[in-house]
């Protein structure tokens, strides 16, 4: 699982809040959340830091070490 994924799924176990309540108090579509916290690499980053600013956080691009 990716680490927005895991961050996403524990801050929102944390919070009390099953997915269908995440995805009402965020404005984002179950659907949406689903894939995010399964580690789906397609989904929209204005929707991911939609997400994450519910837990006071941004994802931030950062350069991957070559290999």
């Amino acid at each position: 699982m990716n680490p927005i994924a895991e961050f996403v799924k524990k801050s929102r176990k944390e919070a009390g809040l099953t997915q269908e309540e995440f995805a009402m108090r965020s404005g984002l579509g179950l659907r949406f959340v689903r894939d995010l916290e399964q580690g789906k690499e397609t989904v929209r980053m204005d929707k991911v830091n939609v997400a994450l600013e519910m837990f006071g956080a941004t994802a931030v691009p950062e350069r991957k070490e070559s290999k």
